[in-house]
Parts: structure tokens; sequence; C-alpha cells
């Protein structure tokens, strides 16, 4: 009876913080996601263009040549929204991404622990990079036609192919039927498990290398410093893993930015358009047809925009992530202290549920 009890009792608790997790990772992603909108704009842009970028566009009719150039001209012919082009499906998006990727690893970590791995010198860093690939994986299978969607958006430039969000999608279904909106979901869920992978691992393995340098501090000096700032530490340490983990996996995500553009019909002052036969393109097949036209180069076009992107990205995603979480405990535990000092006929009756 009693075993019961404790059961229905943990229940609620553990829903409750599931709920929690996927409210401030939410959260802390919308916030994100709006706060570097044009530099995502003019990523896009810049993996979707087949023409050169940097010095060897002078040669060439590239519509961007670098990045304050994509910066003034998009601004110069579509007016300050258009640096926030895709913001409405990149934050439906970013909603049921982070959430379920916030809340998958915190089940997968809980699950860990609860197997003894997590304490484990040799299998918690393991766990870590797992953990964060297999999140990141569930995050993009829940919300993948938004990314479609909002790349779209962001990369069919002036005149538009589609008046909004829901024209593409119809545009798109009218087209490929349902799997268009689905195109490039298998090089994306490659990209994201070691890109979330180094994320989420580099996260902690950071976090706990400024710990050791906290301890230290209070050893030598009696108190911690700026390492004793939690704030501090999650800014930088998303900062550092966001920036690196961005780095490698790039040539995936400009891959996954031409299945997911493959056969729209922007106008060709933006250059060659991606051609629809490539969504039908094996991911190896891919890389190499791009490296074969546009060298190696071409594998990282957007990186600029990418890492100033990324890197501010995670760390205010993180950083957001901690502070919202400790704001929605302290208001659940403050809640609870209040209903634990119920009136006394109430607390009588919790007393007699006791075994």
């Amino acid at each position: 009876m009693g075993g019961a009890i404790t059961g229905d009792d943990k229940a609620p608790k553990t829903k409750k913080r599931i709920a929690i997790d996927a409210t401030a990772g939410a959260i802390a992603g919308c916030i994100a996601r709006f706060i570097v909108g044009p530099l995502d704009v003019i990523k896009i842009r810049f993996q979707v263009q087949l023409e050169p970028l940097g010095p060897a566009a002078a040669k060439t009719a590239s519509k961007y040549t670098g990045f304050g150039q994509a910066l003034a001209t998009i601004f110069k012919e579509e007016g300050v929204t258009g640096l926030w082009r895709g913001t409405v499906p990149g934050l439906l998006l970013t909603v049921p991404y982070t959430a379920v990727q916030f809340v998958a690893l915190q089940q997968l970590r809980e699950s860990a622990a609860k197997l003894g791995l997590t304490e484990n010198p040799r299998t918690a860093p393991l766990v870590s990079f797992t953990t964060g690939a297999l999140a990141g994986a569930a995050g993009t299978a829940a919300s993948y036609p938004f990314d479609l969607l909002r790349t779209t958006m962001a990369a069919q430039g002036e005149p538009k192919v589609y008046g909004n969000m829901v024209d593409a999608a119809r545009g798109i279904v009218g087209a490929r039927g349902l799997r268009g909106l689905y195109s490039g979901l298998g090089v994306t869920v490659v990209e994201i498990m070691p890109y979330a992978a180094l994320q989420f691992g580099l996260y902690d393995a950071l976090q706990g290398a400024w710990a050791a340098a906290k301890e230290r501090a209070v050893a030598e000096r009696g108190e911690p410093g700026v390492w004793g700032d939690t704030r501090v530490a999650s800014f930088v340490c998303g900062l550092a893993a966001g920036l690196a983990a961005k780095l490698v996996s790039h040539p995936l995500d400009v891959a996954k930015k031409r299945y997911q553009v493959a056969g729209l019909a922007r106008s060709l002052r933006y250059g060659a358009r991606v051609e629809g036969r490539f969504a039908l393109t094996p991911l190896a097949a891919g890389l190499a047809d791009i490296y074969r036209r546009e060298g190696l180069a071409g594998l990282w076009k957007g990186s600029v925009p990418s890492v100033i992107k990324a890197a501010p990205s995670a760390a205010i995603t993180f950083t957001a992530y901690e502070a919202i979480l400790g704001v929605l405990l302290a208001a659940v535990h403050e809640g609870s202290s209040e209903a634990s000092s119920s009136p006394p006929e109430d607390q009588g009756n919790a007393g007699e549920r006791r075994p």
C-alpha cells in the first residue's frame, strides 16, 4: 500500500519536471532564434548560392560576395523584414525542436544515471555525447517540416515564390507530395547527431573543466572569483561548444540546404538554381558533387555567418535555458511550499493516508 502511494506521488513530479524542461527549452530556443535571425538568413542565402563567394566572386556574376555585402544587399532590396525571412516557421520549428531535444536529453540522462553510467568516469563522457546525439535526432524528427519551410522562405528572395508559410507548404506538397516536406530529413539526422553530440558533450566537458577551475581558485585564493558565476559559465561553455560543433558539421548543413531548396524556382538574379534532381541524390554523391563543382570552399559556404550565429545562439540558448529553468523551478517550489502549509484538516487527511 505504501509503495503504491509513493509511486503515485512520484509520477506527477516526473511529468511536472518534463513540462518545465520543455517550457524552458522552447522559450530559450525562441529567444535565440529571433536574436540571430538575420545571420540565419544570410547563412542560408550563401549555402544555396552555387556561384562562389569571396575573392573568387569577382570573376563571376555572384549575387552575394561576402558577409557585409550580403547584409547591405538584403536590407536594400528587401528592407529590414528581409533579414528576418522565415522567422515564423523558424520559431514554430524552434518550439518543438528545442522542447523535444531538452526533454529527451533529460529523460535519457536520468535513465543513464539510474544505470550508474553517469557516475563511472569511463562511461560518463560517452553518455554525454550519445544522449546529446539521440536528443538532437528526436528534436529533428519532431520539427522537420518547419525547418524545410524556414529554409524555403529565407532562400526565395524577391520576387517571392511563396507569399507565406502556408502557400509554401501547399506548393511543396502539390509538386512533390507530402514527402516533399521531409526532403533532406535523412541528411539532417546524419548532420544533427554529430552536431548535437559535440554540442552537448563538449558543453558538459567544459562545465566540468570550469568546476575544476572554480575549486582550484577557492583552494588558492579562498574565493571562486569569476569561476563562481554560473551564468558566465553557461555562456562561455555554450559559446565554445556551439562554435566547435558547427564548424565540424557545416558541410552536412550545406548539403541539407541544397536538398531543401532543390527545385525552388526563385529569381535567376540570385544565380543558378539548385535542380530538382539534387533531392534524389544520395548524401555522399551530393557532397562529392558540391566539391567537384565548387571546391572545398563550397562545402563551407556560409560558415562565417554560421559560426557568428551558432556560437552566440548556443550560448544564448543554454544561458536562457538555465535562467528560465531556475525561475520555473523556483515558482513550482514556492507553489509546493504553499500547498504544504494548507489548512489543518487537509494536513490531517494527508496524515491519514500515510501507511
